[in-house]
């Protein structure tokens, strides 16, 4: 089963908890041997799921949005993204140079395109710019890939 992730970043320390927790249980579901996660890997969600991925002994794929996309993340998340594509056993580039939304959505087009199933850390609400999880899930119910939304009871962000 390929499963592709999308979420809202930087969500606060409950929420992170609450998710990460909702991640593990799903990620939990399925077989280790068939699974395998397709993530572009940028700080929460994304990284979240990709490192329940390879702790319940999935293969993991990253797509990569732009040559200059880990420039764009956070200084602090640096070292997790290189751990985590270290681990990656594919990666998939969209061939863009520049770290844009536009780069952004290729990637995400990409990532839903290599799924069977997307999990989608969303709130509900529409995207705050283009290429958002809003964005991405509704590209992913266009091109028939189910998702899945996992959002905590009572969360905001």
């Amino acid at each position: 089963m390929r499963v592709g992730i999308t979420g809202h970043r930087g969500l606060d320390a409950g929420v992170e908890r609450r998710v990460r927790a909702m991640l593990e249980q799903v990620v939990g579901d399925y077989d280790p041997a068939g699974l395998v996660g397709v993530s572009c890997l940028a700080d929460g969600p994304d990284s979240w799921f990709a490192e329940a991925v390879v702790k319940r002994g999935g293969r993991l794929e990253a797509v990569i949005p732009a040559a200059g996309y880990r420039d764009g993340l956070p200084d602090w998340h640096h070292a997790t993204y290189d751990a985590l594509l270290r681990q990656a056993s594919e990666t998939h580039e969209t061939g863009m140079g520049e770290s844009t939304s536009e780069a952004h959505m290729a990637g995400s087009e990409i990532l839903v395109d290599l799924s069977d199933e997307l999990l989608a850390v969303w709130d509900g609400k529409p995207a705050r710019g283009y290429g958002g999880t809003a964005d991405v899930v509704a590209y992913a119910k266009r091109n028939g890939v189910p998702v899945r939304v996992l959002w905590p009871d009572g969360a905001v962000r």
